[in-house]
């Protein structure tokens, strides 16, 4: 299962919250090797605020193992401040009813099928959380590779919003996801899912603009 924490809730779950932090920085630090603020082993940025929303998937010792955060685009946003010439396809969105998913990421350290499944069970929950929240896109910076290997392969239908390029060692694209209940019974259907994945349906964000 999949909790949903936001900066207001973060101590209702023990060390949820510095957890995912961590997983961030073995992440992104460490593996990808990103030039990102970073403290103690902890990753952060700049959009990291009371604003967002994080989907975090733990182990049976409640350690995050795999992660997404989420942002309303009526709030500043990484797509918009840091690579909107991914984005040519139009204006970027500033609306309450599209967010921006980042910080995508699983651990590389888990057994290769649980690891599918934390990844399957993260994009199922991120459409979850979605439609229960009237959130009707998503808009994301990602890789080429992993949005074939993730999204694509869980069975979701990503729409470049311009050409990729290639910034550091990777070809990396502005895309976006339509979120609907069809789209979410094929991420079901394709990872063998057959219950919602978030365990705290609490979490309803309004008043985001």
């Amino acid at each position: 299962m999949i909790d949903c924490i936001t900066w207001e809730t973060a101590h209702l779950y023990g060390d949820a919250w510095a957890s995912h932090h961590r997983l961030r920085y073995k992440l992104f630090v460490e593996r990808q090797q990103w030039d990102v603020p970073n403290f103690n082993q902890l990753e952060y940025d700049q959009y990291d605020t009371p604003a967002a929303v994080y989907l975090l998937w733990r182990d049976n010792g409640g350690s995050v193992r795999a992660t997404t955060r989420l942002v309303p685009t009526s709030r500043p946003y990484m797509l918009q401040e840091v690579f909107p010439e991914l984005a040519a396809s139009g204006p970027l969105p500033n609306s309450p009813d599209i967010w921006e998913a980042t910080r995508i990421g699983v651990d590389r350290d888990m057994e290769p099928g649980m690891r599918t499944r934390a990844a399957a069970e993260l994009i199922a929950g991120c459409l979850e959380y979605g439609l229960r929240n009237n959130i009707g896109r998503y808009v994301f910076v990602m890789p080429m590779a992993i949005i074939k290997s993730l999204l694509i392969r869980a069975g979701c239908s990503p729409v470049l919003l311009g050409e990729p390029k290639r910034i550091g060692r990777q070809l990396t694209a502005a895309a976006e996801i339509v979120i609907t209940s069809q789209q979410l019974e094929r991420v079901r259907d394709n990872c063998g899912l057959h219950n919602p994945v978030i365990s705290d349906t609490s979490v309803s964000y309004q008043n985001v603009a």
